[in-house]
C-alpha cells in the first residue's frame, strides 16, 4: 500500500483553467509498410494466455487540468473509444497537454474457457472468470464536490481475488456504472509501480503518474496497460494496490520472426551521425582484431593476437580481471587502430521482448576502438584534457522499441555513458521516411536525439564533462550496415559470434594521477567558483581518474534487464 493513501480533495474552480484545445494525433512521417508474414506480430491483438488484448489509440476527452499561473503544463484525461465487441476497458488514459496526442490503453477479452458441466462432483468450484466488474468505486479526488465542468477521479473497488488496472474519470459527481470497467483476476497480474510524473499541483501535492511493471526485462512477463495512477505523497518506491497484466502465453506469439526483424531494421534503422571533429571513429569488431588488437592474460607480459572471429578469446565466465584486450604494441599501428575505420563499421543488434512481449526492443550496439579524452566545461571555458576520460575499447548503444500490436516505432532509448533516456517518437528527428537520427558525441560516443552541447555534471553551475553532438559527413546507416548477434527468444535461428561470449574488459586498466591535472585547472579559476568546481569534480565518474576498458554488450546489466530509466 502507499505510504500516503489516495484521498478526496477539492479546490476552488477559480484556481483552474479548464479549456484545453483539441490536439492532433501524432503519426510517423511515412506509412508503416506491410510486414512479412508471421504468427502474431502486428496483427492488432496479442494472446496473453487466458486473456487477449488489443491496443486502443482513439480517445474522447473528458477533462483537462491547467493551472492559471501557467507554470504547470497541465494534463488531459481521456476515455478510450472504439473498443471491439467482447473487449472491456481496464482504465482511462491521460497525457500532458504540451505533446501531440499519442498513447494507448489496452482493452481485454477473456478467451474461450471450458467450464465443467452441471454434473460435476459435489463441492467442485468452477474457475473464476478472468475479468469481473468492480463492486463499486471510491472517489479519490475532485476539483469540487459538486458542479459541471469538474474532474472526478474514481478508483474501482475490485471483488476479492481481483485487481484494478486503472482509474475512471468523469466530469460530474455521479458514480460511474460498474459496466464501465473490468478488474482482472489476481493470478493474471503483476505488480506495477509509478514512473514519470505528469502532473503536480501547487498546493496539497496531488500528483498524476504513469505506471509500469515493477519487473522489466526480456524474461519478465509484466505488461503495461497504459493507464495512470494519482494520489498525494507518492514516490517511485511506493507499492501500489494496483496492477498491470501478466503474459502467461509461453511462446510470446506477438514477437516478430527473423524475417520481420530484418524488415523492422530496414525500415526503422537509424542514421548515426558522428561529430565532424571526432578523430576516434567506430569500426567493426573484425577490423579491430585483424589490425592488431591483442589479448593479455594476468601475469604474462606479451599479448596474443586475436583471431578475426574472436575464436581464441576466453569463453564465458565473469569479469575477474584475468584477461583484457589492448591496442597493438607498435606506435604506428596503435595510432591507426585508435582512429577506427568508418567503412567497416556496423551495428550489432540484440533483439529481445519488452514489457511482457507486447513490445520488441532492438538494441543496436556500436564499437569504437578508442574513447577519446574528455572536454571539461567550466562556465564559458572549455578545457580539452590530455588523458582524463580516455580508454581503449568503447561500447555504446541505442534501442528501438517497437509495438508488437502494429509494428510501429514507439520510442528510442539513447544510451549516455552510465545512463540514458527514452525519447518518444514524437520528439525524434527523422531522415528518409521513418528512420530516426542518432547523434554520437565527440570522443565519448554517447547517443543523443538532437544536435547540441550536453553537460554531464551540474547544468545549473555550467560545470561538467562536455558532450558535443552534430551532423557531419561521418555517417553509419544502421538500416543497411548491421549484424544480428542475438535473439534468444528465436532459439537457434541466430548464431551468436564468438567474441560476444568474451565477458572480460575490452581495454586495459591504467591508473594515473589525474587529480593533479584537475587541481591545476581549479587553481586557474577565480576563488568564488573553486569550491563549487571541487565538489563537482568529486561527483565525476571514477573512469575520469584512470583508464578502464569496458566489458562487452553481454556483460552489461541491460542485456537482459530493461534500460536504465
Amino acid at each position: 500500500m502507499l505510504g500516503c493513501e489516495c484521498f478526496y480533495w477539492y479546490r476552488r474552480l477559480d484556481e483552474f483553467h479548464f479549456h484545453s484545445p483539441e490536439r492532433h494525433a501524432f503519426s510517423l512521417p511515412s506509412p508503416i509498410p506491410e510486414w512479412p508474414p508471421g504468427q502474431g506480430f502486428a496483427t492488432g491483438r496479442i494472446d496473453l494466455g487466458e486473456l487477449e488484448v488489443t491496443k486502443i489509440t482513439k480517445f474522447e476527452r473528458i477533462w483537462s487540468y491547467n493551472l492559471l499561473c501557467g507554470k504547470a503544463k497541465g494534463t488531459t484525461f481521456y476515455r478510450p473509444l472504439g473498443i471491439p465487441d467482447c473487449f472491456f476497458c481496464l482504465g482511462y488514459y491521460c497525457q500532458p497537454n504540451d505533446r501531440p496526442l499519442r498513447g494507448y490503453v489496452l482493452v481485454a477479452r477473456e478467451k474461450s474457457v471450458s467450464y465443467p458441466n452441471v454434473g460435476c462432483p459435489l463441492g467442485f468450484k468452477p474457475e473464476l472468470p478472468a475479468l469481473m466488474k468492480p463492486l463499486n468505486y471510491k472517489l479519490i479526488w475532485s476539483t469540487e464536490s459538486h458542479g459541471e465542468g469538474c474532474g472526478f477521479f474514481w478508483l474501482p473497488n475490485p471483488p476479492a481475488g481481483y485487481k484494478a488496472m486503472g482509474l475512471v474519470v468523469t466530469d460530474n459527481p455521479e458514480e460511474p456504472e460498474v459496466e464501465e470497467i473490468r478488474c482482472v483476476r489476481e493470478d493474471l497480474t503483476e505488480n506495477c509501480e509509478i514512473c514519470d510524473c505528469m502532473l503536480t499541483t501547487d498546493t496539497n501535492p496531488f500528483q498524476v503518474w504513469k505506471t509500469r511493471p515493477c519487473k522489466r526485462g526480456m524474461f519478465a512477463r509484466g505488461v503495461s496497460v497504459g493507464t495512470f495512477f494519482c494520489g498525494i505523497c507518492l514516490s517511485s518506491e511506493d507499492q501500489l494496490d494496483f496492477a498491470c497484466l501478466k503474459n502467461l502465453e509461453s511462446t510470446l506469439h506477438g514477437m516478430p520472426n527473423l524475417d520481420q526483424v530484418h524488415a523492422l531494421i530496414n525500415h526503422y534503422g537509424p542514421t548515426v551521425f558522428f561529430h565532424p571533429d571526432d578523430v576516434y571513429m567506430p569500426s567493426s569488431v573484425q577490423w579491430f582484431f585483424k589490425n592488431g588488437a591483442l589479448l593479455y592474460k594476468y601475469g604474462k607480459v606479451k599479448g596474443e593476437p586475436i583471431n578475426y572471429q574472436g575464436a581464441n578469446l576466453p569463453f564465458g565466465g565473469k569479469n575477474d580481471g584475468a584477461f583484457w584486450i589492448d591496442l597493438p604494441e607498435d606506435d604506428d599501428a596503435r595510432n591507426n587502430v585508435k582512429k577506427g575505420n568508418l567503412e567497416s563499421a556496423e551495428l550489432y543488434v540484440h533483439v529481445k521482448p519488452a514489457l511482457g512481449g507486447t513490445f520488441t526492443d532492438i538494441a543496436m550496439w556500436v564499437f569504437c576502438p578508442f574513447n577519446g579524452p574528455a572536454t571539461l566545461k567550466i562556465g564559458l571555458m572549455s578545457i580539452q584534457m590530455s588523458k582524463i576520460g580516455q580508454h581503449v575499447g568503447d561500447w555504446e548503444h541505442f534501442t528501438l522499441r517497437v509495438s508488437n500490436f502494429t509494428g510501429e516505432l514507439w520510442q528510442v532509448y539513447f544510451s549516455q555513458h552510465s545512463g540514458g533516456v527514452w525519447v518518444d517518437a514524437t520528439d525524434l528527428e527523422f531522415i528518409e521516411g521513418n528512420k530516426p537520427i542518432v547523434y554520437s558525441s565527440k570522443g565519448g560516443h554517447a547517443s543523443f536525439a538532437h544536435p547540441g552541447t550536453y553537460l554531464q555534471g551540474s547544468v545549473e553551475l555550467g560545470i561538467g564533462v562536455r558532450n558535443d553532438a552534430a551532423r557531419s559527413k561521418y555517417v553509419v546507416d544502421s538500416s543497411a550496415k548491421y549484424q544480428i548477434i542475438a535473439a534468444e527468444y528465436l532459439g537457434h535461428e541466430v548464431t551468436e559470434p564468438c567474441w560476444l561470449q568474451y565477458m572480460r574488459e575490452w581495454g586495459p586498466t591504467i591508473v594515473y594521477d589525474s587529480r593533479s591535472e584537475l587541481d591545476k585547472i581549479i587553481n586557474l579559476l577565480p576563488l568564488f567558483v573553486r569550491f563549487s568546481v571541487e565538489n563537482i569534480f568529486d561527483l565525476f565518474p571514477m573512469q575520469l581518474y584512470g583508464e578502464e576498458g569496458p566489458t562487452g554488450p553481454k556483460e552489461k546489466d541491460n542485456w537482459e534487464e530493461d534500460e536504465r530509466w
